[in-house]
């Protein structure tokens, strides 16, 4: 290609010079920082095994999150199931 060039060159026709407008582009760091973010958002950073890892600590946090919910909604069912007994037992005596 760059030889054809070099030989034909002055019997190539270039079209003439085209003026174009360049707009002066303000930069906005705000939203140059949230696209940067959104980008590594969705590529993620790091390695394989750091995503691998990263993977496995999202999982825990999920695992326990779960355990404390049923832990929590199991001890409100137990102070709920007290208060009934209790309610129960007062009016036993009249």
């Amino acid at each position: 290609v760059q030889e054809y060039i070099q030989k034909y060159y002055f019997s190539l026709k270039f079209s003439p010079a085209v003026e174009t407008v360049v707009k002066d582009i303000k930069r906005n760091p705000k939203r140059m920082q949230r696209e940067a973010k959104k980008q590594t958002m969705e590529t993620g950073i790091g390695t394989k095994s750091q995503q691998a890892l990263k993977l496995q600590q999202e999982q825990n946090n999920q695992e326990c999150k779960e355990r404390n919910r049923k832990k929590k909604e199991a001890e409100e069912q137990r102070m709920f199931e007290l208060k009934q007994q209790k309610k129960r037992e007062k009016h036993k005596g009249h």
